[in-house]
């Protein structure tokens, strides 16, 4: 396992592909980096990124009363965004709440769902043995895997939402009191699509440890989801014609080059070199697996799912698809000692 391992980082340092320095370390689009930064009836913030743009105006559009998806189609056909197929276009949930509170009170709700998944994950950790030496440094690593999400600038992002509501839903979550948990992670998912694989892993592990109510209710989550999905293509086929072109296939199959240059870009990562980066995003994998408690095994099938769900699919510029795990990423990085030395141990017999 130990070589295994080593040959796993040398090879996320051979593949990463110079793709920490090909793309920024922001949202970026080449799809619209020649687009116009605005569209005839709305204004643009200037210096925004031409993702932020959109979603600020839309937003914007939203407030003033028009409908969700003619202002998000016609805002992304101005911009040379793709409309179709339908999952181009986000769903409604952030929209309408961006529209409601404003940028100021997006930062408020920020700071609100940052705190409340710091005392969550607080209140959680003294329930599991083994980590109450540990509990200062592994709310820092949270901190740290959300501080580039958490950025005002970046809070029209939807994964940054979802993606700290699924820490939340982590922190939450009690075996026998497993309905606040449930609450988050559907919030997460009526922000974001890419939170499905989070509700089935939970659902399906509620399943194999016995929890059948539990693992209905994610269920009815996942049915839930399902009926507002095809609403919601059904509402954007409205506004679109088969004239808009298609955006460019999701399934590039990156491998693992895709999987480091997702979490260095989305991490404080970004500032090391690539070649240093690149092994270093895979590290908190081993802490992960090597946390032998529920709360590691789940974060761990968390953090390596979303990893393969990099290889696969997603191009250069949808790097910050890996917001929706950052918050819980780095913490496998507090039991990276102990995983390496039960590792060392058992390689030598002992």
């Amino acid at each position: 396992m130990l070589a295994a391992f080593s040959a796993l980082l040398v090879g996320a340092a051979l593949t990463e592909r110079s793709a920490i320095y090909d793309a920024a370390p922001r949202v970026s689009s080449p799809v619209a980096s020649t687009a116009p930064a605005t569209s005839a009836g709305a204004e643009a913030a200037p210096g925004r990124d031409t993702d932020l743009q959109l979603y600020d105006v839309i937003a914007e559009r939203v407030r003033a009363g028009d409908n969700y998806y003619q202002a998000a189609v016609e805002e992304q056909r101005a911009r040379g965004f793709p409309v179709r197929p339908g999952l181009a276009v986000r769903l409604p949930t952030l929209a309408h709440v961006h529209a409601a509170v404003g940028p100021y009170g997006l930062m408020v709700l920020a700071a609100l769902l940052g705190i409340g998944t710091l005392v969550a994950w607080h209140y959680r950790l003294r329930d599991i043995s083994g980590t109450t030496n540990k509990l200062r440094i592994i709310l820092l690593l949270v901190v740290i895997g959300a501080v580039m999400g958490l950025k005002p600038q970046y809070l029209a992002l939807h994964e940054v939402w979802s993606g700290m509501l699924i820490a939340l839903a982590l922190g939450l979550y009690r075996p026998r009191r497993w309905w606040p948990a449930l609450i988050a992670g559907a919030l997460a998912l009526a922000v974001r699509e890419l939170a499905l694989p989070f509700v089935l892993l939970m659902g399906a592990l509620a399943l194999l440890r016995g929890n059948r109510g539990e693992a209905l209710a994610w269920g009815a989550v996942i049915a839930l989801f399902g009926a507002g999905l095809v609403a919601h293509l059904g509402q954007v086929a409205q506004f679109t014609t088969p004239a808009d072109p298609e955006g460019p296939n999701w399934f590039a199959l990156r491998g693992l080059g895709g999987v480091t240059s997702n979490v260095a870009l989305s991490s404080p990562l970004y500032l090391l070199p690539g070649w240093l980066a690149a092994p270093l995003a895979l590290l908190p994998l081993l802490g992960w697996a090597g946390w032998r408690t529920r709360f590691g095994e789940t974060g761990f099938l968390l953090c390596a799912g979303y990893s393969l769900l990099f290889a696969i699919a997603g191009r250069d510029n949808n790097f910050y698809w890996a917001l929706m795990v950052m918050p819980v990423w780095f913490v496998g990085l507090a039991f990276v000692p102990r995983a390496l030395a039960s590792l060392w141990a058992s390689a030598r017999g002992n």
